[in-house]
């Protein structure tokens, strides 16, 4: 499969703090990838040097195969990256619709026609969007009236509209309950094997983890200490150390 994204050596400090240390993996199409690590551990650090919030001090990050070091985050969205947030970040007092239409207007450079009427603009597309993630019920309610899980559902096809092939996902379940940490992971699990994407994403719930990550990644104080298939590092002594405060012998 097609690598979409590549960290080879990714260093950042701030000050005298080492918040990634020599970090190297890579994502192919098709594959969900979490990330995981307790607070601190430089996972938030590792989407910002990927989206391109912030510059790596040493190492190279490349998406789908061009080095993105130093480009801006705008740039990084033109290659077909997106985000979602742990806490999200639609407009309240626009529908779901309006809200994945101002997307489609971004992707499509059509951001001059907001000096117009922009109702009837990427209508189909954005319904198109908002039923693949399944709340086609919703598309006419503001997104302050919506439940929390069904604006983590905006989220995804706002996210969606920029047509991305790496998505960077952060806490996507946080705040649902477990059917719709379930639902949602599902959906994305289906989004990135029917559209050939990948997804990088971190998650503190390890049902969540060990159910749909095809490989995880588990960091300390910036460090990679495991990374492999999820029943491997499930078994990590280092990793149970952290999570658990004991490990076998």
């Amino acid at each position: 499969m097609a690598i979409i994204l590549k960290v080879q050596n990714l260093h950042k400090a701030f000050g005298g703090l080492r918040a990634v240390v020599d970090v190297s993996f890579q994502l192919e199409a098709g594959q969900l990838i979490a990330m995981i690590g307790p607070n601190g551990a430089g996972k938030s650090t590792c989407f910002n040097l990927i989206n391109g919030q912030l510059n790596p001090d040493q190492g190279s990050i490349f998406i789908m195969g061009q080095k993105v070091n130093g480009e801006k985050p705008r740039d990084v969205w033109k290659l077909g990256v997106g985000r979602t947030f742990q806490i999200t970040s639609t407009f309240p007092s626009m529908t779901v619709l309006e809200n994945v239409q101002m997307s489609l207007l971004s992707h499509n450079r059509r951001t001059k026609s907001l000096l117009t009427n922009v109702s009837r603009l990427y209508v189909a597309e954005a319904m198109a969007l908002i039923d693949l993630v399944g709340i086609a019920d919703q598309a006419h309610r503001p997104c302050g009236v919506l439940a929390y899980g069904d604006l983590k559902r905006v989220e995804l096809a706002v996210a969606l509209a920029n047509q991305p092939k790496l998505l960077l996902m952060d806490e996507p379940t946080a705040g649902m309950g477990p059917a719709e940490r379930q639902g949602l992971m599902k959906l994305t699990e289906s989004i990135v094997h029917t559209r050939e994407m990948g997804v990088l994403f971190t998650e503190h719930d390890m049902k969540v983890v060990f159910d749909y990550a095809n490989r995880v990644i588990v960091l300390n104080r910036g460090k990679m200490i495991a990374a492999g298939p999820p029943d491997e590092v499930q078994k990590n002594n280092e990793v149970k150390k952290i999570y658990l405060g004991t490990a076998s012998s």
